[in-house]
């Protein structure tokens, strides 16, 4: 942007500073503000139009009435060029100001606008003409040049009803003009958009009538601007419709706020008031802004409406009004869309919508909340409820108590903690003594088994280096030497069968033994295992086979099975030396399992000792052979192969001992 726009824009924005600033002071402060004004407007008037860009696109041409809403003015002036800047476009912007002030200078604006658009006929006309405010826009529809006429124009900040200006100096306290409505009563114009609001006095009334049904004269209210001036035309264009009602205007033009106060005072009881525009009186001084309290204070139970949301807050019960908002966004939309497509832009004249709106409050004061309201309508100065009115009582109460449930919480958590912790120590105590008790069974048995396996061991050793010394010399006879070389053949084959059974115990208690499953005949593996038994026989009792069946098939690991029942033929017949030793087996259908059973005729067992029987190195008698560890590999046998074994202490007349092995 250029710096002359840069100063321009500055000089503009601190004339509407001071301005809302002065304006609302005494008439002595109006004077130094005009004659401020007036050296800024010179200062302005120095420099060259406002670009934005030099570009060859074109111009857009942005005239602006520079009336009492300037404040609005430059919001929307600044909202369009932000969004000018988004989309990039590549048209030149020129800002010029009528200058509006009063109403009574009113027949000089057709002639200001007229010089503007001169400045741009003698050269190159711009691509677009945008009008902001009430003043210009009335300007330039006063205008009867072609260059006005066919240059495309958007306007916005209006009003889709308007009055033409005078041609000529008339007295304006008097003038009473023709509302003229934007898309009815200007087709010789080139209006290609714009955004215009829309100011319903039919659904006022009937408003009114809804609320009051016996009202007989509505009084307007307008003050000495040209916005109030164009209402006051529409309302008397729109009471046409209503000749049942009387009409009676209170005219800023030509009263002062006083007199309009002295009249609000002795208003009828059947009379409603409709609330234009109130800024300006006849002494051309801006009113302040509580007057509108002391109009309501001149009658409190005059039922007052608003036309253009005046009074809203503190005097009017509601009313039918625009929504006023920032529309340079939409202007700018509009401008630049039509600029790129022309005709295909789809542009248009847009009606901003408007709302019912009511003071809660004063339908309250005037009795009248059991009256259904229109829908969508919006309430101000609703009775705060309960949350609203303590607030931030409430989110301190709440807070409060969300920060004691919080440490509660908190409390109930580490309490929950330490008792857990607590317990965790407990069974860490109980674990740990669990372990201590394991470790010193452990160092026991280590003990026991070390002493055992010396003994054990100790024992073939002597007898194997014993005769291997005997002999080594030559004074045993060939007999004797055979005596001898058998005693050291038995005493190996029991070393080697001690050191098998420990190599068995470790293996299969660390899991590194696998049981290979596979399909065999108990039948013939019961023959098997009493054949071997029988062939090393060291007594004389019979060997016995008792089977239900000749044959059955039975998925099991056949070499281990078959070791478990070796080991207890082996184990009667040394406890029995006459009798029988009998090997048998049923079949448990409803358990789905086989029992086998070795009974003999021994010495049997004490029943005292019938668990203990499976212990390591356990032997009732010290002075028989063996290693103490067969019957403890039976064990871990049979439940590796998801069985169970026993010494069935109901059987007296030896030892029996019982195991059972799944069918499945």
């Amino acid at each position: 942007m250029p710096i002359s726009c840069a100063i321009y824009l500055f000089c503009y924005l601190c004339t509407v500073v001071f301005k809302d600033l002065f304006w609302k002071g005494v008439k002595v402060v109006t004077t130094i503000y005009k004659i401020l004004l007036l050296c800024v407007l010179l200062m302005v008037g120095t420099l060259r139009p406002l670009r934005a860009e030099d570009t060859v696109d074109g111009t857009i041409l942005i005239i602006t009435s520079y009336n009492p809403e300037t404040r609005s003015i430059s919001d929307n002036l600044s909202a369009f060029m932000e969004e000018y800047k988004q989309r990039g476009s590549r048209y030149s912007i020129t800002i010029e100001n009528m200058n509006c002030k009063n109403l009574s200078e009113a027949y000089l604006w057709k002639g200001r606008m007229a010089t503007i658009l001169g400045k741009y006929a003698a050269s190159v006309p711009p691509s677009l003409v945008i009008l902001l405010g009430q003043e210009a826009w009335a300007a330039y529809l006063s205008q009867d040049t072609e260059l006005a006429k066919k240059t495309p124009a958007i306007c916005g900040l209006v009003s889709s009803n308007t009055v033409v200006l005078p041609k000529d100096s008339l007295d304006l306290q008097r003038w009473s003009p023709e509302s003229k409505n934007i898309y009815m009563d200007f087709h010789d114009f080139n209006i290609v958009g714009g955004c215009v609001y829309e100011y319903d006095v039919e659904k006022n009334i009937k408003l009114m009538r809804r609320f009051y049904p016996d009202t007989k004269k509505v009084v307007f209210i307008s003050d000495n601007t040209y916005g109030g001036l164009s209402m006051q035309a529409l309302v008397k264009k729109e009471m046409q419709k209503f000749p049942e009602l009387e009409l009676m205007l209170l005219d800023g033009r030509t009263e002062s706020f006083l007199e309009v106060s002295e009249e609000i005072r002795n208003l009828s009881d059947s009379t409603c008031v409709m609330v234009g525009t109130w800024r300006i009186d006849c002494t051309e001084n801006y009113v302040m802004g509580n007057t509108t309290y002391m109009l309501r204070d001149a009658n409190p139970t005059l039922p007052v409406f608003t036309l253009a949301s005046v009074g809203l807050g503190n005097w009017a019960l509601g009313g039918f009004t625009p929504v006023y908002h920032i529309m340079g966004k939409d202007l700018a939309d509009a401008a630049l869309d039509y600029l790129d497509k022309g005709a295909d832009s789809n542009v248009m004249v847009k009606s901003i919508p408007g709302n019912y709106v009511f003071d809660v409050k004063r339908l309250h004061e005037f009795g009248l909340d059991s009256i259904n309201l229109p829908g969508g309508a919006t309430l101000i100065n609703k009775t705060p409820s309960f949350y609203e009115q303590y607030k931030y009582w409430v989110i301190g109460v709440v807070s409060a108590f969300m920060f004691l449930i919080a440490c509660f919480l908190l409390a109930v958590y580490y309490i929950i903690r330490i008792n857990h912790l607590k317990d965790n120590l407990e069974k860490s105590g109980q674990d740990l003594l669990v372990e201590k008790q394991r470790a010193e069974e452990a160092n026991r048995l280590k003990t026991a088994f070390l002493a055992n396996m010396s003994h054990e061991i100790r024992t073939p050793l002597n007898a194997i280096v014993g005769f291997s010394n005997v002999l080594a010399s030559d004074e045993s006879s060939e007999e004797e030497k055979l005596q001898y070389c058998d005693i050291i053949q038995k005493n190996s084959d029991l070393l080697l069968h001690l050191i098998n059974d420990i190599l068995d115990i470790s293996r299969m208690e660390s899991g590194r033994i696998k049981f290979m499953h596979e399909e065999c005949d108990v039948v013939q593996l019961c023959q098997t295992a009493l054949s071997t038994a029988e062939y090393a026989r060291r007594t004389s009792a019979m060997y016995q086979l008792e089977t239900p069946v000749a044959s059955l098939m039975l998925k099991t690991d056949s070499q281990r099975l078959q070791q478990v029942l070796i080991n207890l033929l082996s184990n009667a017949g040394k406890f029995t030396p006459s009798g029988f030793i009998r090997l048998a087996f049923r079949i448990k259908k409803e358990q789905h399992e086989l029992e086998f059973s070795v009974t003999d005729t021994g010495c049997g067992i004490p029943a005292d000792k019938c668990e203990r029987v499976f212990e390591r190195f356990e032997k009732l008698n010290e002075y028989s052979q063996g290693t103490g560890l067969g019957l403890s590999i039976c064990k871990l046998i049979v439940e590796n192969l998801g069985g169970k074994i026993w010494v069935d202490k109901s059987y007296t007349e030896g030892a029996r001992f019982v195991f059972t092995h799944p069918i499945e």
